[in-house]
């Protein structure tokens, strides 16, 4: 009866072992992934060498909004950028001004440095199902301006939702 016992022991701490396993491996395909921030292009929200966690279903449920940080999924690498104009909008920047669809907008997440560094551009129209992405520092980001193009919804593959490491930098990015 002992051997028995401890052969059903073995075999529930195997079942909890698979089944945590399984979870783990739900949760980092369809949930939660992490991700290292390459170069400078989000300075300061994020820097280079940041651990950030995304959060992979929030899209599932909604679509992403202005302002959202978004992980673009590229042939040659994943990019790290912050949605700007939605789907039929119309963007433009004049004079450093950032206007959608002829509205001038309090462009917040950029300092007035890297505000002056955004050169004249548009307008554009952005089509259905498509995004208009730019980096925060605005000076040296590969972004919808320049080599991005206009991001499709099925390229964005989640929204950085804080900063896991350097464990100093820990704060929430949205």
């Amino acid at each position: 009866m002992a051997e028995f016992k401890k052969q059903n022991e073995w075999l529930e701490w195997g079942k909890a072992f698979i089944i945590a396993i399984i979870l783990a491996f739900i949760l980092r395909t369809f949930i939660f992934a992490t991700s290292i921030v390459e170069g400078d292009s989000m300075y300061p929200a994020l820097e280079d060498g940041e651990r950030i966690v995304l959060n992979k279903i929030v899209y599932l449920l909604s679509d992403p909004e202005r302002g959202d940080i978004v992980i673009i999924q590229h042939p040659q690498k994943n990019y790290v950028k912050r949605v700007i104009g939605l789907p039929n909008e119309t963007i433009e920047v004049i004079d450093h001004k950032l206007y959608i669809n002829g509205v001038e907008q309090k462009d917040t997440f950029v300092d007035k440095y890297n505000a002056l560094l955004t050169g004249n551009f548009g307008p554009i129209q952005l089509p259905d199902d498509s995004y208009f992405v730019m980096g925060d520092n605005r000076a040296i980001s590969k972004d919808s301006r320049n080599g991005l193009g206009l991001i499709k919804r099925s390229e964005i593959i989640g929204r950085s939702e804080f900063i896991i490491y350097p464990f100093s930098e820990w704060e929430v990015t949205r």
